[in-house]
């Protein structure tokens, strides 16, 4: 019902993903251990840009450096890491032509795990801040350029051996993982599960420039090709046939992909089902033509993500649930119901 109310008048989604992903913010931002109210989250913002405000709306210092320090890196991380991983999952989608293509489906998080588990065994992910992140980068790149070497045939990449290509690399590299956690100590054991299962604590402005400044040039790049990956879509003969070099648009799609999964992974670690339902979702409310779904998409999984994280964070008053944990638990209910409630056997 909801689906083909919006199928008929499109342009409604617009306002409404815009409006749901303010008040998400929003939501983020008031709730915790320090609760402020929209009021007052609103006022401190607009002080900083400038514009008086009510008095009485305006929080303690305490409460400042909580918002500004704490809550306002997390939410923005949780901004671009959803967008990024749902966009990256809908250009999966595309390029595969399966609906249950991932943004890790190139072996992208098996490359960012060996990453980041050479970094703690090394000891370099206590030297510093950017240790682990860069290396986690570095193999899921890594991983990614392996996985189209194996499967280049003069020139040329077919869907079938690149998929089998990743599946391969990515067993290989959780094997490699996995050898590196048997000699690792028990701090170095309980470091790499707290990164693997994916969050969103801790996140600093740091964080916030590490993810951005890799997914927001991809994003706005695979926006301009959203029409040529509408053709990627009808199969290599139609795309040849209009004149579109395969390759050259599959490789620059997969790679534009691979970067905005590889730096989320790298600064949340492994958040899964954000790439896998949302563009479902989307796809059933604006259609197939990428032009819509890509843009609905990211904001989709921004949004989707910022509030997994706060009920989260908020849901347990002594402790947090990780965001990777709440991620699965919401987005399974509703794969599931693709599976068997859309498709009867």
């Amino acid at each position: 019902m909801i689906s083909r109310l919006f199928y008929r008048r499109r342009w409604l989604i617009w306002p409404i993903l815009a409006g749901v992903l303010v008040l998400a913010m929003l939501f983020s931002l008031s709730l915790g251990q320090f609760p402020m109210t929209v009021q007052q989250v609103l006022s401190s913002i607009f002080q900083h840009i400038g514009i008086t405000t009510d008095e009485a709306a305006s929080l303690t210092p305490e409460q400042q450096a909580v918002l500004w320090n704490i809550r306002l890196p997390r939410t923005l991380t949780a901004l671009f890491v959803g967008a990024g991983l749902a966009m990256a999952g809908a250009v999966m989608q595309a390029v595969f032509s399966n609906p249950l293509a991932d943004p890790g489906i190139l072996g992208v998080s098996s490359g960012a795990s060996f990453g980041a588990v050479l970094a703690i065994s090394t000891g370099l992910a206590q030297a510093g801040l950017y240790y682990m992140p860069a290396f986690a980068c570095i193999g899921a790149m890594a991983a990614v350029a392996v996985t189209l070497a194996l499967c280049m045939r003069h020139g040329r990449i077919q869907v079938m051996p690149l998929l089998l290509s990743g599946i391969v690399v990515g067993m290989l590299l959780a094997a490699l993982t996995s050898a590196i956690l048997m000699v690792s100590s028990n701090q170095q054991l309980h470091q790499y599960l707290f990164w693997t299962v994916g969050g969103l604590d801790y996140r600093r402005w740091e964080h916030v420039w590490l993810v951005a400044m890799p997914v927001l040039p991809a994003i706005i790049a695979i926006l301009i090709l959203a029409r040529h990956l509408n053709i990627l879509v009808l199969g290599d003969m139609e795309a040849r046939a209009l004149g579109m070099p395969v390759t050259r648009y599959r490789i620059g799609m997969l790679m534009l992909a691979s970067v905005m999964t590889a730096a989320s992974v790298c600064v949340s670690g492994n958040i899964g089902f954000v790439g896998l339902v949302m563009p479902h979702m989307m796809r059933l409310l604006v259609g197939a033509d990428h032009r819509r779904l890509l843009p609905a998409s990211a904001v989709a999984g921004a949004i989707f993500l910022i509030l997994c994280d706060t009920v989260g964070r908020v849901i347990v008053p002594v402790m947090e649930i990780r965001a990777g944990i709440m991620t699965a638990i919401a987005g399974t209910p509703y794969f599931l119901y693709l599976l068997h409630g859309r498709n009867p056997r």
